[in-house]
């Protein structure tokens, strides 16, 4: 047998939906990764350094921390002096607007005397300067002495004492007043008409001297070297050097923030997730053909890869270590119950690789994310339960544990250094794993998968299909039982995909419930056919795939079992129409094509299973003898004369699989029909004897 052809759209859409696909999650992707400079270090002051021997990697300064830079600042602050405008005019203006409002109304009530020392009054006040009250009680605040005065583009120093506020020059001016009478006059003239102030904040010059004085504390108190040593393992970080190891971490971001190293980094990140997305692509396209050409195989995995990659990316920007939170076992998990195993792993590796760059130890983020993603392969080779996914979540976590802690062993060398906090972090990473559960329900309605958990749903024989079957057509229900046992033997013994064939099988002849009546299987004495011509027969038998095929989309059945359904019997002739036909008419050639099923053949090794299965379980009924020799000779001719008519030539089956599953029906089928010995009747001797004794 060669191997599964495969068909292979070339079409331009095809090709467009795969590269929208690869640069959508390109560019997602490379978005979402980190490009500001990693510090892949974690330390604390009075704790051991847990690395190796670290140098500088560049010159860089030792920046002083926090205390001791504000310390600085508040010392330099002492001598800032806020900037204030001075309007020399301001007091001039508001004198002759005195004096002009004196003559006009001629203030009865102020005398000449009380005018004048209201003039040099307001003469002095507003040349030492009168600001608002609320600035006034903000230099108070910021316990300012002085200020400086702008006048004339020259600052001078001003005392804040010789300043006053509106209210103080007129309270000033009244408890001054040379006597009561002048008192008296004041109080009538309204002088608060007279008092502005003539000093106003310059904010500008204030801010840029205050800026020029912050600018001369210096940031770092001291240089370290390209190359000079910086703590090697096990020595206590010290203050002094808890501060250059800050140093180093600031250095390092300031660097990585450049225009330049952005744009570099960007072209890196680029070029690396771009390769990790064609490695996916050529391996699908090499050794998983079917699912390079299937849409949503490739959709899905590419959708697993970024999802993981994005939510690790959102997870790094807390903590540390806050990416061992996500669920990475999780691209292996979904993928091997949606697919299989070699692509879950082949697309976990790449995911890790691409995660790596995120983690602040790269080495230990792989090792123990590959351990564990090998361990939740291995646990769940076949999602059946619930209780399954509970199971490998828990396993993952001992891995996760086990590796951790010999991990730091060998590195550290030393039980102490265990980090209590990365437990944490894992286990709920394991824990998440539990929502993978619903992850595959969700894709299998987007991307129509059939994972083992809905095949196993499905077989249950009081599913309400199921269930309808038994009760219109319970011999096409028993023999649906029969070809799903030789199924499911047939398929474990060439690793065929034994759950799925089981499960196709109970539905394979779903179509007869329309007429069951005239199906051999479901008849009492009556045969129906009887009545009827060859062409009506032969229409109601190929109904059965049709209906069927109507059947399964109306109850919302996966495509591909509605696939073995139609490929149940693929091309293949009604032996018994057929051949009693061409008997009847010896001279004629039939129409090989009314005769024959729609179709199509099976593409599958499963489906080539049970067409098989179906056809000998069927013709096993109408054997006179079952013997090892006839039981043999029916599965040898029915198998041979499908590959004879090419039922075959489209699926990857092996002539050594064919006869693997030859041999499995043969001894199936013997175990089902063996002969079975006679029970013993139980002798019961007669009871006369003992009636005539009695007499």
């Amino acid at each position: 047998m060669n191997d599964k052809e495969i068909k292979k759209p070339k079409n331009l859409r095809s090709v467009l939906i795969r590269a929208i696909l690869f640069l959508a999650s390109l560019i997602i992707m490379v978005y979402f990764l980190p490009r500001e400079g990693k510090f892949r270090y974690h330390f604390n002051e009075g704790k051991p350094w847990k690395y190796g021997l670290l140098t500088a990697p560049f010159d860089f300064p030792i920046y002083k921390n926090e205390s001791d830079l504000a310390r600085e600042k508040d010392s330099v602050m002492q001598n800032f002096q806020p900037y204030y405008n001075y309007n020399k005019q301001r007091g001039a203006q508001q004198v002759a607007s005195l004096k002009m409002d004196y003559t006009k109304n001629s203030y009865k009530k102020l005398s000449r005397k009380g005018l004048n020392y209201l003039e040099e009054t307001l003469r002095k006040s507003y040349n030492d300067g009168i600001m608002t009250a609320d600035d006034y009680k903000h230099l108070q605040n910021e316990n300012f002495r002085n200020i400086r005065v702008m006048e004339d583009n020259v600052s001078k120093t001003r005392p804040l004492g010789t300043v006053k506020t509106i209210r103080q020059v007129y309270e000033y001016i009244i408890e001054n007043a040379p006597d009561e009478e002048i008192k008296k006059g004041l109080r009538g003239i309204g002088i608060n008409n007279y008092i502005e102030q003539n000093l106003v904040p310059d904010t500008l010059t204030s801010s840029k001297v205050k800026n020029d004085l912050l600018q001369t504390v210096s940031l770092s108190s001291g240089m370290v070297q390209l190359g000079e040593r910086i703590v090697d393992r096990g020595e206590i970080i010290t203050p002094h050097t808890y501060r250059i190891l800050r140093s180093l971490e600031i250095a390092n971001s300031k660097r990585a923030a450049t225009v330049r190293q952005q744009s570099s980094t960007l072209i890196g990140q680029t070029l690396f997730v771009a390769i990790m997305l064609m490695a996916i692509y050529l391996f699908l396209y090499f050794f998983r053909p079917e699912m390079y050409h299937r849409h949503g195989d490739i959709e899905v995995i590419i959708l697993m890869v970024t999802f993981i990659v994005v939510l690790s990316s959102f997870l790094s920007g807390f903590r540390v270590l806050s990416i061992y939170m996500a669920p990475v076992v999780m691209v292996p998990i979904v993928i091997r119950t949606v697919l299989d195993s070699r692509v879950a792993f082949f697309s976990f590796i790449i995911t890790v690789m691409i995660c790596s760059f995120m983690a602040p130890f790269a080495f230990e983020y792989f090792l123990l994310q590959i351990t564990a993603g090998i361990a939740a392969i291995f646990t769940l080779k076949e999602l059946s339960q619930r209780s399954q996914m509970i199971k490998t979540a828990a396993i993952v976590m001992a891995v996760y544990s086990i590796i951790y802690v010999c991990y730091t062993l060998i590195i550290e060398g030393s039980w102490s250094k265990i980090n209590v906090t990365m437990f944490v972090y894992l286990g709920i990473s394991s824990l998440l794993l539990l929502t993978a559960y619903l992850l595959i329900f969700v894709l299998e309605r987007i991307f129509g998968f059939v994972s083992s958990v809905t095949l196993i749903e499905l077989s249950n024989i009081n599913a309400p299909l199921l269930r309808r079957l038994s009760e219109e057509a319970p011999g096409t229900f028993q023999h649906s039982m029969q070809v799903s046992n030789l199924c499911a033997q047939a398929a474990r013994k060439i690793n065929a995909n034994v759950q799925l064939v089981r499960t196709a099988a109970l539905y394979h002849d779903i179509g007869k419930i329309n007429n069951p009546s005239f199906f051999t299987e479901n008849q009492i004495d009556i045969n129906p056919h009887d009545n009827l011509s060859y062409e009506e027969s032969v229409a109601i038998i190929k109904q059965h795939v049709t209906d069927g095929f109507i059947i399964g989309r109306k109850e919302k059945l996966p495509q591909e079992i509605i696939d073995f359904i139609q490929t149940h019997h693929g091309k293949g002739k009604m032996k018994y129409f057929y051949n009693k036909w061409k008997n009847e008419h010896p001279d004629e050639e039939p129409d090989a094509d009314f005769f024959s099923y729609p179709g199509p053949n099976p593409t599958t090794r499963e489906q080539a299973i049970l067409m098989m299965a179906d056809s000998i379980e069927a013709a096993s009924r109408s054997l006179k003898e079952y013997s090892g020799d006839s039981i043999r000779i029916l599965v040898n001719n029915i198998i041979d004369a499908q590959i004879n008519e090419g039922m075959y030539k489209h699926t990857p089956l092996t002539f050594r699989d064919l006869e693997i599953v030859k041999e499995v029906f043969i001894e199936r089928l013997k175990t089902m029909y063996h002969a079975r010995i006679s029970y013993p009747e139980l002798k019961v001797k007669p009871k006369i004897a003992n009636i005539v004794s009695r007499k």
